[in-house]
């Protein structure tokens, strides 16, 4: 990959644009940095796409039924056998629920860090908690089981829930309870990319070539574009992406165009 300066006085005044970002220093050093291989060669994106469904806090009131306890079935009804072993609590199938929280749409979000270890310890009171959701007429249930528990994903989807996406660490199901079309939204499926606009005290642009890139693009001069990280802000992807691609420290000034 190589970068290059153009000079903006031989522009003609209609062809020039507001800056991005404008570089730190008067010239730019010849050091180049690493380049990051991007799928599409375009200096500006502008599909916002990805909302993550953020299940951080949970209810004071939610039941807290799992833990260090392990669960046990017996002729229909439950008993709680603490870790020690030295005493167990019977108690009613019905008041047996998944530590969750309600949304503000009327949803229910399981708890993933309060989930039961033991596979038919869940899939009785996975039960039970649908039966007392569809009694208080809740609507749609999300239930995010971490990597390291998904052996609990077939119990869950024998019960009825779906797929609704996967990461690295978790696989998110849900579960629709009303009758009719679920209207649960699908999930994110753009990525936002952003291009760095950099020019220097002298009016001269920072453009880069991709060491990578398909054989029609050979040798282009383009910016220095990348993809925006989870929860990133524009500026401060474009600014980082010029800095991972040139090794350029640059100073946000202003967003110049969405596509």
């Amino acid at each position: 990959m190589g970068q290059h300066v153009f000079d903006l006085r031989s522009i003609s005044a209609s062809k020039t644009v507001c800056s991005l970002v404008r570089t730190c220093s008067n010239i730019f050093p010849g050091h180049l940095g690493g380049v990051k291989i991007t799928r599409q060669l375009y200096s500006f994106g502008g599909v916002f796409l990805k909302a993550s469904y953020s299940n951080a806090r949970t209810s004071n009131q939610a039941i807290d039924s799992v833990g260090q306890d392990k669960f046990a079935v017996v002729n229909g009804s439950s008993q709680i056998f603490r870790a020690n072993g030295m005493s167990s609590i019977p108690f009613s199938r019905e008041t047996s629920v998944l530590d969750a929280f309600q949304d503000e749409y009327g949803g229910i979000v399981v708890n993933p860090q309060r989930l039961p270890s033991n596979p038919h310890a869940f899939a009785s009171i996975l039960q039970s908690s649908l039966s007392r959701w569809k009694q208080e007429g809740k609507k749609g249930v999300w239930l995010k089981l971490p990597l390291e528990q998904s052996e609990l994903v077939p119990i869950a989807v024998k019960q009825g829930f779906q797929y609704h996406h996967a990461e690295q660490e978790y696989i998110m199901l849900t579960y629709w309870i009303p009758e009719g079309p679920c209207l649960l939204p699908a999930n994110a499926s753009h990525q936002v990319g952003v291009g760095g606009f950099a020019i220097n005290d002298k009016n001269e642009v920072l453009v880069v070539q991709e060491k990578h890139c398909a054989p029609e693009f050979v040798g282009f001069w383009k910016l220095p574009t990348g993809f925006i990280l989870e929860s990133e802000e524009i500026f401060t992807g474009a600014v980082r992406e010029v800095k991972e691609e040139t090794g350029i420290d640059t100073e946000f000034v202003e967003v110049i165009a969405f596509r």
